[in-house]
This record gives C-alpha cells, structure tokens and sequence, in this order.
C-alpha cells in the first residue's frame, strides 16, 4: 500500500505541547502508528477514511467525523481514494486512575453547548471528563458574529478555519484569515476572533484541558 503522505500546515513551535498537520492521503493509503504514549484525534475534511482497530473493528469515516485513540492503542487508518484528515497528536498526560477510551463520532451528532455571554454555536467533539488531557470544540459564527471578550488563558491552542473568512487578533496584531488557514495560540497571548465574510464562518480547536500548566 502506498504509505500515509503528510503536509505540516505549520512550523513546529519549540513552546507547544502538541502536533497538528494535515495528511493527504493518496489511492490506496494506509497509515502507521504514532510513537510511544503519544495520543492520536483525527478529523476528515475531503473523501473518507477506513479506521481498524488490532481487534478488527472498523468504521468508515466521511467529511466532518473523526476518531480518538488512546496512547498505545493499535490501529490504522487506510483510504480507498484520495482523502485529506486533520490529525492531532501529543505525548498523553497521564493521571492515576484515569484511562481514555477509543472513540468514533460526527459532527453532528454532538450537541450544541450553552455559551453564556456569548452568541457563538460551540461544540465539544471529546468527553469532558478528567481522563482527557485535551478537547477538540467546532465553534459556528454567523456573519457580523464576533467573541464579546478579550481572551487571555493558559490553554495553548490550535486552529483551523473550515469555512468562511474572518479576522483574528493575536496580542496586538491582527490577522486576515480564511478557509484553511491554521493559527497556533500559546499560552497567555490575547487573543479575539470576528466573523467579517458573508456566509457563516467555522473553526476548529485544539484545546489544553485538565491538567496544570506548571
């Protein structure tokens, strides 16, 4: 099989505490494992994915689905025609009696979150339990729709605009951005987003939860 080609969307920043890039995956691909204790969350943009586990269970992953799999889980991904995934990876947090689970899912099929002082649409595509070290959210904003604070956290951050075209400020710059473009946020850096366009903006998150920064 024609093996697993990978694009890096971004320079690798020395301060991040995990990878985001996309695959194209060619006729007939087929992936590897990630490295040891690493956590894999992969997420389709374009065709549709095959995922396998070792135990021989396999769903079939089209446009706005994905997959988690745990540190150390064997799988693979494979792909009959061209596709093209997002994927996340980062070395696993452990936490003492705390175990994550493998996990296939869609967009759509997550509910939308309350979002007190805010207009936006959020949802969340991981458990929110104590056992994930991060979260993945999809965030909708219709035209003219925009964050109501000033950001400022701990969580580092990685981006992907999915639809639209929109402006994102970054401490005291800002950035023009559009669909598919990708932004890394890190820890602390004010951050605001508005969707300018005409048509309805969306983005994907990596998100840090659940463990301390220090």
């Amino acid at each position: 099989m024609t093996p697993l080609y990978l694009l890096l969307t971004f320079k690798i920043c020395l301060d991040s505490h995990f990878i985001m890039y996309l695959a194209k995956l060619k006729e007939n691909s087929r992936s590897g494992l990630p490295l040891h204790d690493v956590e894999r969350f992969i997420f389709v943009l374009h065709g549709a994915v095959t995922v396998t586990s070792a135990h021989g269970e396999s769903h079939i992953l089209k446009v706005d689905s994905y997959a988690y799999f745990p540190p150390n889980f064997e799988h693979s991904i494979e792909s009959d025609a061209p596709a093209i995934i997002v994927v996340f990876e980062r070395r696993y947090a452990h936490l003492s009696n705390h175990v994550t689970e493998p996990l296939v899912n869609s967009t759509d099929k997550q509910p939308l979150l309350e979002t007190p002082g805010e207009i936006f649409e959020l949802r969340k595509l991981l458990p929110m339990s104590l056992a994930y070290d991060f979260n993945i959210h999809i965030m909708d904003f219709q035209p003219g729709e925009f964050l109501n604070v000033k950001e400022v956290h701990y969580n580092q951050h990685g981006l992907l605009l999915l639809e639209g075209e929109s402006i994102y400020r970054l401490g005291d710059s800002w950035y023009p951005v559009q669909a598919g473009d990708v932004i890394w946020m890190a820890p602390f850096v004010p951050q605001w987003y508005a969707a300018l366009g005409k048509t309805p903006t969306r983005y994907l998150l990596y998100k840090d939860v659940n463990r301390s920064p220090l």
